[in-house]
């Protein structure tokens, strides 16, 4: 259920985060007027103008281990944080769903890598044997540093490595919303209790951040807690005609928008830590995805997941490399499964309630039952004693209920 809470403040406001102060914020930049049906092409002018890249509406590519990348965790998204090092733009077509061709520096690297994990020459004599095995216990961990030879710089240990260990690969649930709804997902380094107390302040922070625009209106979809007091905020845009008619913002077009570097620097003001667009991954999207193990993960692997997938139409195989990723996802699963039992607690409440409910209920159909026997008896006697009047005076009908079934009448004769 949505929370409408429209747009008070004009596009002239000074101060956007005046009213929203709760969460640590100084200044907010008011973006630029906009209007969601009128785009331009140039490179400042409009909300959606600027030629930005706006991907394919799951977040900051695979990121690192905070929630960035396809989503941000089981159920919340596709919890592709993890691997990768930088946080950057995804487009379609790039580094996520294909396989970038390996420049000499990559040859390099992995010519080093084997160098130092099988025949570094450092030494000269029999220590190098050893050095090979503690290069190979650094390239299994993940970590470290390999020296192989004087005159190279020594090998990084990364837990991308092909080499690496402690990779395994779980399942995320895809979204299935479309582009249409408008959905985007803004992260806050807030507890849920902060954002909720201060939710009206955030809307019309957010408000003055998209230009003061009177024919925008934000809508907050919903709040749900995260591990590390952090919180997902999911809001949509709604855009007013002059004629009356109302539709909402596409989200690739929103996520867009607060990917612009003015934009986002007001947003993480406010303390959004990510923001991503929530929508579902078309069929070429997914066969994309899969076809190319991501980086480090061994082919085999990666094929015996899909194969594992125990429901191929909702989950995607995502991996999870180091031990970093598996605590993260690790909170992901407790936090969910306190929202289930919480949501199973409520549940109880109202059986509970409904029994008592039935209980009461089924002692005054009881109650109704008893009256309506009685009532009965009292009618039967008095049609009779009716009956007994217009005929022989001389008679007197009688009527007899049985106790077991109300409707067994006997009549009796008797002669005055």
């Amino acid at each position: 259920m949505a929370f409408n809470f429209g747009a008070t403040a004009g596009a002239g406001a000074a101060n956007p985060t005046g009213a929203f102060g709760g969460f640590g914020t100084t200044t907010t930049t008011a973006g630029p007027a906009f209007s969601f049906s009128a785009p331009t092409n140039t490179g400042t002018g409009g909300l959606f103008g600027a030629t930005q890249n706006k991907g394919f509406g799951f977040g900051t590519s695979f990121g690192t281990g905070t929630g960035t990348g396809l989503g941000s965790g089981l159920g919340t998204g596709l919890g592709f944080g993890g691997f990768g090092t930088q946080q950057q733009q995804t487009t379609l077509g790039s580094s996520l769903f294909s396989q970038p061709a390996q420049t000499p520096a990559q040859s390099n690297q992995l010519i080093n890598t084997a160098s130092a994990l099988s025949a570094p020459t450092l030494l000269g004599d029999e220590r190098d044997a050893i050095l090979a095995k503690w290069n190979q216990l650094q390239a299994f961990w993940g970590t470290g540093k390999g020296y192989f030879n004087n005159n190279i710089a020594p090998v990084e240990f990364s837990q991308e490595n092909p080499f690496c260990r402690f990779k395994a690969v779980g399942y995320s649930l895809m979204p299935n919303n479309k582009d249409e709804d408008g959905l985007v997902v803004l992260v806050f380094n807030r507890k849920e209790i902060d954002i909720r107390s201060q939710q009206q302040q955030l809307v019309e922070s957010l408000h003055k951040i998209l230009g003061g625009n009177q024919t925008l209106t934000v809508n907050v979809e919903g709040v749900k807690t995260m591990p590390d007091d952090q919180t997902e905020v999911i809001i949509y845009v709604v855009e007013r005609s002059p004629n009356g008619t109302s539709r909402r913002v596409p989200a690739t077009t929103l996520y867009a928008h607060f990917e612009q570097a003015n934009i986002k620097s007001s947003l993480q003001q406010l303390g959004v830590s990510l923001s991503m667009a929530r929508t579902e991954l078309s069929p070429a999207q997914v066969k994309q995805l899969l076809q190319n193990p991501p980086a480090g993960v061994d082919p085999i692997i990666w094929e015996q997941a899909k194969v594992d997938n125990p429901d191929p139409d909702k989950l995607i195989p995502v991996p999870m490399v180091g031990f970093k990723e598996l605590l993260r996802r690790l909170k992901v699963q407790d936090q969910m499964t306190k929202q289930h039992q919480t949501r199973l607690d409520i549940i109880s409440e109202d059986i509970s309630e409904l029994q008592k409910n039935q209980t009461t209920t089924m002692a005054k159909i009881a109650q109704y039952k008893r009256k309506l026997m009685a009532l009965s008896h009292r009618t039967l006697q008095a049609s009779f004693v009716g009956v007994n009047k217009a005929g022989d005076p001389k008679e007197k009908w009688l009527c007899h209920s049985s106790r077991r079934r109300a409707a067994s009448c006997t009549v009796r004769y008797h002669s005055v």
